[in-house]
């Protein structure tokens, strides 16, 4: 079957002009365009449409989802099997957060007693999913299934002020980043604390410190472009200055030490 715009639009939900956008920017082109100048979609677009509102849905951006679905060796089956995985996943975090919020109203009540720690266990069981969907695959292969577990379970067992000092330190690591990266030396006092706030930051989710694992984590920044994005985001080239001042401040410029 095939579609103008219009009928594309009310099939899926979405605006005639984020369908004329995602033409103009490459990421979904019609089929064909009609004698009367209308754009014609059929069942490859069709497909590829729900593909790109997967990703949205998922948070990706749309560069990287043209990237990902424009790439000769996409397998959209597969990518069907990682939405899937990817859904459940955000299943399993807004169960948690719902028993959180079932217990809360719970305590409120009078029908139970709630510790502090219970009050967060939804948070940062979320935290650890998303963490997981986002960069487990890699993380795992990188580090092994023993480590990358160690980690969550020291995560998922902080205490309150714990989480709040660490989350202190992520904002600290960011803001110092910044100025660092301003000075364009990898090698300034600026860069070098916030690579020491990095790692403070990382002792919290790591159970032992290695200059290798840390060196390794930064490349990791680079390499990857879902942490390169993530660094990027508001100012391009922050991923490869943060490397570069890891590197420097562990003496070791690959994961081996």
């Amino acid at each position: 079957m095939e579609y103008t715009v219009r009928k594309l639009g009310q099939l899926a939900g979405v605006s005639t002009r984020t369908l004329r956008y995602y033409d103009e920017i490459g990421i979904l082109k019609p089929a064909r365009t009609n004698s009367s100048g209308y754009r014609i979609y059929g069942a490859k677009e069709v497909d590829r449409l729900q593909q790109i509102m997967f990703y949205r849905e998922l948070g990706l951006p749309l560069e990287q989802i043209k990237s990902i679905i424009t790439d000769p060796g996409f397998d959209g089956t597969k990518a069907l099997s990682e939405h899937r995985d990817q859904l459940l996943n955000k299943r399993r975090q807004l169960d948690a957060l719902i028993e959180t919020v079932e217990k809360t109203i719970a305590s409120s009540e009078g029908r139970m007693d709630m510790t502090d720690k219970q009050k967060f266990e939804g948070f940062k069981q979320k935290l650890i999913d998303e963490n997981e969907q986002k960069y487990g695959k890699e993380i795992r292969e990188k580090y092994g299934d023993e480590a990358v577990d160690r980690s969550n379970a020291k995560l998922k067992h902080m205490t309150q002020e714990q989480h709040e000092e660490v989350t202190r330190l992520a904002n600290e690591v960011t803001e110092t980043l910044a100025q660092a990266f301003a000075t364009g030396d990898p090698a300034g006092e600026l860069a070098q604390r916030a690579a020491d706030l990095h790692k403070r930051w990382l002792m919290f989710h790591w159970n032992a410190y290695s200059k290798g694992a840390h060196a390794g984590l930064a490349q990791m920044y680079v390499d990857d472009e879902r942490f390169t994005a993530y660094y990027d985001a508001e100012q391009p080239g922050t991923a490869a200055f943060l490397r570069d001042a890891i590197h420097i401040y562990t003496g070791v410029t690959s994961s081996a030490e």
